[in-house]
């Protein structure tokens, strides 16, 4: 088989996705008349209408005029109904072919990353340096529930089995699933709740994670076994659904408990697996017995049947360390190293599994404190909000007493309050490491900060030590830039600096490309994360205190996504990188995380990346005055053009009358709501990332992916300093990540989706500004990149994403065709037309978004 990258996708996926949807296209799957042999013709007729300038409208009629000119309005509706289902199960085919192929696509051998890594490093000398880094190393990627891609459990269930099938090439057990497929609901009636979400992701922490993570670190352990089996952090998983509250009031303390819980069950099923499986080889005297007292103990947990207390962890590390010196002396050590495994599982993994994320919004923090305050007079300051931040900051870490969360009326305020407590009893179930993070979204600076810890201390925590992180959040493009202050500030105050003392003298700072890239676009977002770190690890170092990054990073590279290890790898000697932590989300954990193969490789690539950046000196992870002055100017001079753009008077009309920015909340994909603030007018502070960049992905437009970057590239042409931006391309690491992901970005664009709009009286001009600047971007960047079209050097991602293009194009189409049949129904306050065709724009949603899985 061919090694070229486009040929093997075309063999293992473009055919064979031929042969399978001709075959899936054939099957009986609906009452409306050949809706699979008619999908194919609507596909012709959508990518020629559009080609020749016809409108959604037009292909739409045209088709039904020329295939079924019989249809009523009711059956033309009910055909594009069952042309978007089968378009949606396209998209899991295209999902399962690539997972089938996923080892021969990403030519993925029998070493890892990680294990090339070492190898180097005993090569060069340098593997003591290497097992020092391991001893504090580590990577967390926390699993998010924000509604980027969620398929129905029963859909999931499909998937796995048809990626089996195809991998063995059984073509009778694939067509039964397709079946099975075709007659599964995709769209769920009613929005899930945080719990379903949670029971959703931990199909992925028991079937993926916990086998994926174990296979990678033993051979790890082989090599550095001190290193290794001694450090907790070295791979983990954080989990949000449960404790995420920020602008989701579906989140309650019983939520966060039951999530807990969940999590803890989890992990125990995984460990009476591994012991049978123990029991089943470790057979000797003296070793089954309490190999099978523990497996018993385990059983009757995991079935509310224990007469006492649950099993700790130290009962099962001295069962493990009693059972491994007796097979080492008597049993010539045989399956030692089942048990060697188990245990560091039991390490990484605990009874929590995953930790539990507990983030809330700043500004429900302050309300709370106020609230609470009012009720406690001399609690702070009557002149408390005159104040200096310093003396605000000085007063809040003098609170002191008790708060009752029953003597609150308003839900969110009794939650918030609730929530400290819950974490006190999550560490005693399951871990410290169960619940030992409190994120501040939208946090402002080191007021936001003192807030939190103040209300642990009134919230059940007293003058006990607080066994919790408090993680700020930085998103707006002004606090990014004040991010480094703000921290400075925090690590002067002694009473902080005592919390830190009792923190190991860490301090985790999150930083949000989603929000980071709404406010400010795609290049000031990346360029503001970037200083951000630059400058907190500058005042970290400086105070003796080791930062630890969480970047918020999202699906699609418009909202920090792309190549994960291109991003990590791009980071200087400048940027404090012991850790990486980063949020997985949606299609990301399907495309990244879905299957043991990925989830392997690409744990092993963020391990590498960060470890690579302490271990190994490459002059193109940093910048020089020079290009650090042009990345400065490019930035500044995009975020002028994008402010401009987002300033324009039509900019939240366009999205609310054009796009499908209200449909969001209609889709029932996640638990929370798509904008903050509940009703009222639609506010652009208010939006929340995701509808924001799903609806310009809906449109084919993709703006918070590249607009603003065409603009600075030509200024810097036109200037003269063009080689400049060139030489910089290949010199930085940095800026060649950033071009790359934009590139993604615009090759899914399709300008002639929606050019009708060039013709609207309102938007015409608006929508032509767009796509302007989208040929400006395209053009400059491949300029830049010295590439005749884009993504010219990944030809595995360039054709994933034509071939799903391709896939979802009627799909599409039907959708901007529903949309201006809604804006029809409206100017005639047609009720029952407007309902229909609303209905039809919610499920077309679905499948764009798992299509764009290939954007993570």
């Amino acid at each position: 088989m061919s090694n070229d990258p486009a040929r093997l996708f075309e063999e293992l996926v473009g055919l064979n996705y031929q042969l399978y949807s001709s075959l899936f296209l054939k099957l009986p799957l609906d009452a409306i008349e050949q809706t699979g042999t008619l999908l194919p013709l609507l596909s012709e007729a959508c990518a020629d209408g559009l080609s020749e300038g016809r409108t959604p409208v037009e292909i739409i009629e045209k088709f039904f005029e020329q295939h079924r000119d019989h249809f009523s309005e009711r059956e033309q509706v009910q055909f594009l109904f069952k042309i978007i289902q089968y378009v949606e199960r396209q998209v899991v085919l295209i999902d399962a072919l690539e997972d089938a192929s996923y080892t021969k696509i990403h030519q993925i051998d029998n070493k890892n990353a990680l294990t090339r890594l070492a190898e180097r490093a005993e090569d060069e000398g340098r593997a003591d340096r290497l097992a020092a880094l391991l001893r504090n190393f580590g990577v967390r990627v926390v699993l998010t529930a924000h509604p980027t891609q969620f398929y129905p459990g029963q859909v999931l269930a499909i998937i796995s089995d048809l990626n089996q099938a195809i991998s063995q090439a059984r073509t009778g057990e694939v067509r039964d699933l397709l079946q099975q497929l075709g007659n599964t609901p995709f769209f769920q009636k009613e929005k899930p709740s945080p719990y379903d979400e949670a029971v959703l992701l931990t199909w992925y922490l028991g079937n993926i994670f916990y086998s994926s993570i174990g296979e990678l670190v033993d051979p790890l352990a082989q090599r550095f076994p001190d290193a290794i089996n001694t450090n907790a952090e070295l791979i983990s998983i954080g989990f949000w659904p449960g404790g995420d509250r920020d602008g989701n009031p579906f989140v309650t303390t019983d939520t966060t408990l039951r999530v807990a819980a969940r999590l803890r069950q989890t992990i125990m099923q995984c460990y009476h697996q591994d012991l049978r499986a123990m029991k089943r080889r470790l057979s000797f005297r003296d070793v089954y017995e309490p190999l099978d007292k523990l497996e018993k103990q385990i059983r009757e947990e995991l079935a509310g049947s224990l007469e006492h207390e649950n099993i700790l962890l130290r009962d099962i590390y001295r069962t493990l360390d009693e059972v491994e010196a007796r097979v080492v002396e008597k049993h010539q050590g045989m399956y030692v190293e089942m048990i060697q495994s188990f245990r560091r599982k039991l390490t990484l993994f605990g009874f929590h599994f995953a930790s539990l994320d507990i983030r809330q919004d700043s500004r429900v923090i302050a309300r709370t404190l106020t609230e609470i305050a009012e009720k406690q007079p001399g609690l702070l300051p009557e002149d408390f909000d005159d104040l200096s931040e310093d003396a605000q900051v000085a007063a809040l870490f003098n609170c002191h007493g008790d708060v009752d969360p029953s003597q609150f009326d308003d839900p969110v305020i009794r939650d918030t309050i609730e929530s400290f407590e819950v974490i006190r009893h999550i560490q005693l179930s399951n871990g410290e490491r169960g619940a030992h993070r409190y994120i501040i979204s939208n946090c402002r600076g080191p007021v936001d900060v003192a807030r939190v810890l103040a209300l642990f201390r009134l919230c059940g925590w007293g003058d006990q030590p607080i066994t919790v992180d408090i993680v700020p959040l930085f998103e707006t493009v002004n606090d990014l830039q004040h991010g480094g202050a703000s921290m400075q500030s925090l690590y002067r105050t002694e009473a902080y600096k005592a919390h830190l003392g009792q923190r190991r003298q860490r301090q985790t700072v999150m930083l949000g490309f989603s929000d980071g890239t709404k406010d400010g676009g795609y290049l000031m977002a990346n360029w503001a994360i970037y200083s951000a770190k630059e400058d907190i690890t500058a005042v970290s170092r400086e105070q003796g205190v080791e930062v630890i990054f969480f970047d918020g990073r999202g699906g699609p590279p418009a909202r920090g996504g792309g190549d994960a290890y291109l991003f990590y790898a791009a980071h200087g000697r400048t940027i404090e990188s012991n850790q990486i932590q980063m949020t997985v989300q949606g299609q990301t954990i399907s495309s990244y995380y879905g299957i043991k193969a990925a989830a392997k490789h690409n744990l092993s690539q963020l391990l590498t990346a960060g470890l690579e950046n302490n271990l190994i000196e490459r002059p193109d992870r940093e910048l020089d005055d020079l290009q650090r002055n042009l990345i400065r100017d490019l930035a500044e001079r995009s975020y002028a053009k994008y402010e401009a753009f987002k300033q324009h008077e039509l900019f939240m009309p366009y999205l609310e009358e054009m796009s499908t920015l209200k449909y969001y909340a209609m889709a029932n994909i996640g638990s929370r709501p798509s904008k903050r603030g509940g009703g009222g007018a639609m506010k652009f502070e208010d939006l929340r990332a995701i509808p924001f960049v799903g609806s310009w992905s809906q449109l084919k437009q993709n703006v918070p992916g590249f607009y603003g970057l065409g603009s600075a590239l030509k200024a810097q042409e036109e200037l003269g300093r063009l080689d400049a931006c060139l030489d910089l391309y290949q010199k930085s690491r940095f800026f060649r990540a950033l071009i790359s992901n934009s590139m993604q970005s615009m090759s899914k664009t399709n300008f002639a989706l929606t050019r009708y709009m060039e013709s609207d009286k309102r938007f015409g001009a608006f929508w032509q500004d767009i796509y302007q600047e989208f040929l400006l971007s395209r053009e400059m960047v491949l300029k830049v990149a010295g590439q005749q079209e884009l993504l010219q050097d990944n030809a595995r991602s360039r054709l994933s994403i034509k071939l799903r293009e391709e896939v979802v194009l009627p799909l599409l189409t039907i959708q901007q065709y529903a949309l201006i049949r809604i804006r029809e129904a409206r100017e005639q306050d047609d009720q029952q037309r407007l309902a229909m065709y609303e209905k039809m724009v919610v499920r077309t949603l679905f499948g764009n978004i798992n299509a764009a899985r290939n954007s993570a």
